[in-house]
């Protein structure tokens, strides 16, 4: 049996970090890239367990974050 809503999900998530992969993990070009507003990006991110930058990041002192966070497969 085929879950359409794991299977929508699944395809969202790669186009996502496919978007973020191109865009050097800058948010705002990929939301642009996909057609979407930020929000609406950073909720899809958060709703499919994709990390921002700013996550990934929390704990490092300022500055010392890369400009574009390395995206997980």
């Amino acid at each position: 049996m085929i879950d359409l809503k794991t299977q929508i999900d699944a395809y969202e998530r790669e186009l996502i970090l496919g978007a973020l992969q191109q865009a050097g993990g800058r948010q705002r070009q990929a939301a642009r890239s996909l057609g979407l507003l930020p929000t609406t990006l950073h909720e899809k991110m958060k709703r499919l367990g994709i990390p921002t930058a700013r996550e990934l990041y929390a704990g490092e002192p300022a500055g010392s974050a890369p400009i574009a966070a390395p995206l997980a497969s």
